[in-house]
């Protein structure tokens, strides 16, 4: 089996962790709607198209309700389905469907005094169907996805060493006159190629001469720099890193200098972050290496966690107060940005916390040239 294969084993223990963190609740079930925590649990990922449950017992059994039919593969003991389709047709009262056939199930069984769920998600119809207490267990999965297991370390990297084969077309195609929208569809191209099949995630910052956006039906103008903040995903897991790039291959003198100024941050990265060091208090030091910059201002997040999600935990970011663990992978992403610099710059790096500091896990060319 391929390290980027479905990993049943890793996916109970998952389930195993999840129960483990919970025990003093005492739940006799847990029930998971999103697709992202159902595919963390579970294995399967669906599409946003679909509204699948799965539903954890005290007993350590899992029943899964799936789209239309039983997927190859899946950490559960029970499979039901529901249909999400009618002639090939989506419905569009899949949750409505789903939720039914989840109800008519635990009729079935004996009655669960007290059940855990998604508290941002249950839906109200299944909250007043539902005769026990509900316990919202969404902070405990979101912590507990923090820590990477290796089957997830594997297909974030998958998805990294798609952003690196994404930048290697961009600096092989980027100039003066070249439209955006070919970047942008030669960069999702070197992903799928990387890959092997579709992204389940494409990214964000495709704008040239701006500070981010998606691409526009325009041409690269000579002295700009490109920001392109990459985001695909492999499998359901998000890469994040940014690269910028001078569209004439010739940054100035000032453009330069703040490159080398944003790039002293991961210096500090890779000499101060370890297990137990405050996220916001690394992002008010980056602060003030990034406000002795002549030029430029900073003013966004330093970084986040990635994962099943695009912005996960831990928040590099002064409106929280995580700390850094091991297990966790998240981006670095310091910019300077001033007209004077055509638009600015943002680079950002991806990082594993190990037991005694950081690993990089985008390690490919970070110049503008």
């Amino acid at each position: 089996m391929s390290e980027l294969d479905l990993n049943i084993d890793a996916s109970r223990a998952r389930q195993q962790r999840l129960w483990n963190a919970l025990a003093s609740v005492e739940l006799d079930a847990i029930i998971v709607t999103q697709i992202e925590h159902i595919q963390y649990l579970v294995g399967p990922r669906f599409a946003w198209t679909h509204s699948p449950a799965a539903i954890l017992f005290a007993d350590g059994t899992t029943t899964l309700i799936a789209p239309n039919e039983p997927p190859a593969t899946a950490a559960a003991d029970e499979i039901l389905t529901y249909e999400a389709q009618w002639l090939c047709t989506l419905r569009n009262d899949q949750r409505h469907a789903c939720s039914e056939v989840l109800l008519t199930y635990l009729k079935s069984r004996d009655k669960l005094g007290k059940i855990g769920v998604e508290y941002s998600t249950f839906s109200l119809h299944m909250s007043q169907q539902l005769d026990a207490t509900l316990v919202d267990v969404e902070p405990t999965l979101y912590q507990l996805r923090r820590k990477k297991d290796p089957d997830e370390l594997a297909r974030l990297k998958k998805a990294i060493t798609g952003t690196a084969r994404m930048y290697e077309v961009a600096r092989d195609m980027i100039r003066p006159g070249v439209s955006e929208l070919n970047v942008f569809n030669a960069l999702q191209a070197a992903a799928v190629k990387e890959y092997g099949e579709m992204l389940t995630g494409a990214g964000n910052d495709y704008a040239s001469g701006e500070k981010g956006g998606p691409p526009r039906d325009r041409l690269t103008e000579d002295g700009e720099l490109y920001i392109l903040d990459l985001g695909p995903a492999y499998r359901g897991y998000f890469a994040d890193n940014c690269r910028t790039i001078a569209v004439n291959g010739k940054p100035t003198d000032e453009q330069q200098q703040t490159w080398e100024i944003v790039m002293q941050t991961f210096d500090h990265v890779q000499k101060t972050v370890r297990p137990g060091k405050s996220c916001k208090e690394l992002f008010n030091e980056v602060v003030g290496i990034l406000s002795a910059a002549p030029i430029g201002v900073f003013d966004h997040h330093l970084g986040h966690g990635i994962g099943l999600f695009p912005h996960e935990g831990p928040h590099l970011n002064s409106c929280w107060d995580d700390v850094f663990a091991e297990g966790d992978v998240f981006t670095v992403e310091p910019g300077l940005y001033d007209e004077k610099l055509r638009y600015g710059m943002r680079l950002e790096n991806d990082y594993l916390v190990t037991a005694d500091g950081v690993e990089l896990l985008s390690d490919f060319p970070i110049g503008l040239t």
